[in-house]
């Protein structure tokens, strides 16, 4: 079986201004922080990129080099570059659909073109560029349908391909200095539909339940994803060299998976597939958690939201261990009836029990939404935000957009690239754009970047006490004064739980990244001090 990716669909209406709504002030909990001199130089040089006439080249290179710590939600058929999938497709002999632009298997007969024709033809190149992903798109016009119509062009070919499409991914999340990815994938999902079929759908969710692991019949669809995933790791170690004396950056990239199920499928399957992955992340430690994907506002998805909640908060009984995200709030009016943008993020939170939301751009459009936010932050439930993801699907951007509304609740907030691949952007991008948009000083990007990794999912204690998103980031009392950049090297009590937890361990890696760089354009700061 293959990994599949998908993403979530929304709409491009507007929505209305952040400063007509109500809100507490800007300022996030935590409050301003002391800060390093090395933190003081390098925001200073910062400073000095966004004065008169900035220098996008430079501007770029600050964003690229910035330490970004982890990619919580990201597809990973959707993560990988277009013009890598012409190539794997014309190696593979694969098809264009002359008309649809679509992927299709040999021969080539009347109506298509071999893909191979592309490393020729420009016109014919970015023909298929164009169809598969946003390359071209007018920025004037809404993205949404051809955004989600990409993946049923290209789909075969990641298909055939999921540990070099991994070992790309790999490569490009790592080139943009980040430490960890959690991507979405289903291995064995024909499988799990195939199953869900036989059983049937019984809304006595435990005798559901019953039914589908009586026999062993769901540790069988299990076996098949774990042995499905073992076989794209071994296409990921050899195509991106691991172990050999040339390995790939990819090597260097810790990899877990987030199982997701179809929410535009019928109850029996989506149930079958939110099984399956829990089951996966109590069982296999590659897998930590599940996520809902497809269109939030698909026919299935509206009338079914509720109840797929309560499928995900029973099975989390049943797999207590098995981490919960999910896309939530991906609405807009005029996409969907008003009564539709009323609950979907909180149904999320309080019935699903989500450990983060995904998007969750129709916050501000639910019943109670202050609630909302204050138990979400109460709870620590972070936000991802896909920036580029939203505008282009979404129209969202700036003042519209709830990221400042999230950080003036408390509520933690992750920055994410969703389908870079597709949206020909990276993570690098969408720290810069926070940081245009929303006036985000050095100190606020370096723990957005920290919080990338204390919301994932990771197992193991970590590098923070208390609550660093009201609190701020202050480190655990067995490394305190000890982190990379103090001077001093961490002592026995430090090294054991970075040696205990991969969660620390990582955020260590965050920490050694960062004091570097600090160390790169503070120095770059006080050069142009001096030249003034």
């Amino acid at each position: 079986m293959t990994l599949l990716c998908c993403c979530l669909l929304a709409c491009l209406s507007a929505a209305p201004p952040a400063a007509a709504l109500p809100r507490p002030s800007r300022e996030p909990h935590a409050g301003p922080r002391s800060l390093t001199d090395a933190e003081a130089r390098t925001d200073a040089y910062l400073a000095s990129l966004r004065a008169q006439a900035p220098d996008p080249r430079a501007l770029r290179r600050f964003f690229l080099k910035l330490p970004k710590g982890g990619d919580l939600h990201n597809h990973l058929f959707g993560a990988v570059r277009t013009e890598y999938l012409i190539a794997l497709a014309a190696g593979d002999g694969l098809c264009i659909d002359t008309a649809t632009l679509t992927a299709v298997v040999p021969p080539c007969g009347p109506g298509t073109r071999p893909a191979a024709d592309a490393r020729g033809d420009r016109d014919f190149r970015e023909a298929i560029l164009r169809a598969w992903s946003m390359y071209g798109f007018p920025p004037d016009r809404s993205g949404h349908d051809h955004f989600f119509a990409t993946f049923d062009t290209f789909g075969l070919v990641p298909a055939r391909h999921p540990g070099k499409v991994l070992a790309e991914v790999a490569d490009s999340v790592a080139a943009q200095h980040q430490f960890y990815l959690e991507t979405m994938v289903n291995p064995a999902s024909d499988r799990a539909e195939q199953l869900a079929d036989e059983v049937g759908w019984d809304p006595d969710l435990p005798e559901m339940y019953a039914r589908l692991v009586a026999d062993g019949r769901l540790d069988e669809v299990v076996a098949e994803a774990r042995r499905a995933t073992d076989e794209a790791e071994a296409g990921f170690r050899a195509a991106a060299r691991c172990g050999t004396d040339r390995p790939r950056p990819g090597c260097r990239l810790t990899v877990r998976y987030v199982y997701q199920a179809f929410r535009g499928e019928s109850r029996e399957r989506v149930f079958t597939e939110l099984a399956l992955g829990m089951r996966l992340a109590e069982t296999d430690p590659r897998f930590l958690a599940v996520n809902l994907v497809q269109p939030e506002d698909g026919p299935v998805a509206l009338a079914d939201y509720t109840v797929q909640m309560r499928m995900v908060r029973f099975l989390h009984t049943v797999y207590p261990s098995a981490h919960v995200t999910l896309h939530a709030g991906e609405l807009r009016p005029g996409l969907v009836d008003p009564e539709d943008l009323r609950f979907h993020v909180r149904e999320a939170v309080d019935i699903a029990g989500a450990e983060r939301v995904g998007h969750g751009v129709d916050l501000r459009h639910e019943d109670d939404w202050q609630r909302t936010a204050r138990t979400m932050a109460a709870r620590r439930i972070a936000v991802e935000v896909p920036f580029t993801s939203n505008a282009q699907i979404l129209g969202v951007r700036g003042a519209a957009h709830p990221f400042d509304t999230y950080r003036s609740y408390g509520v933690p907030v992750v920055l994410a690239t969703d389908d870079p691949g597709v949206s020909r952007t990276d993570i690098s991008h969408e720290y810069q754009y926070a940081a245009e948009t929303y006036g985000l000083t050095y100190p606020e990007l370096k723990d957005l970047a920290r919080a990338s990794l204390e919301y994932a999912f990771l197992p193991g204690e970590s590098l923070w006490r208390g609550n660093p998103t009201r609190g701020g980031y202050r480190p655990a009392a067995a490394c305190a004064g000890q982190l990379p950049g103090s001077g001093r090297a961490p002592g026995a009590e430090c090294r054991a739980l970075l040696d205990a937890s991969a969660k620390a361990a990582l955020q260590w890696r965050e920490e050694a990244a960062s004091a570097s760089f600090e160390r790169t354009f503070g120095r770059a700061s006080t050069a142009k001090a001096g030249a003034r």
